[in-house]
This record gives structure tokens, C-alpha cells and sequence, in this order.
């Protein structure tokens, strides 16, 4: 699972720097941040509040 959020993320942020080169500031930046909360160093949207792995 780890794995897979890692490659999620990356895909994020590599389209929302390819967005900022192409102009669209607000989308670029909304996809860099959503990259780096779904990364496993960041907040993982597929664990429950409190549970630690």
C-alpha cells in the first residue's frame, strides 16, 4: 500500500508542476499540495484518525 500512495503522489506533483509551467497557478498548487498529503510521509487519506501502522 505504501507503494502505491508513493507513485499517487508523484504523479500529483509531476501534473501539477507540468500545470504551473502551462500557466494554471491555483490548479498547479492545489495538486503539488494534494501530492504531498497523499504521500505515506504525509496524510494518508485511506488510514482512520488514530491509528498508527
Amino acid at each position: 500500500m505504501g507503494m502505491l500512495l508513493w507513485i499517487a503522489a508523484v504523479v500529483l506533483v509531476i501534473v501539477g508542476i507540468i500545470t504551473l509551467v502551462q500557466g494554471s497557478v491555483l490548479l498547479g498548487v492545489l495538486l503539488i499540495v494534494v501530492g504531498l498529503l497523499v504521500g505515506p510521509g504525509g496524510v494518508s487519506i485511506f488510514n482512520g484518525r488514530g491509528r498508527t501502522t
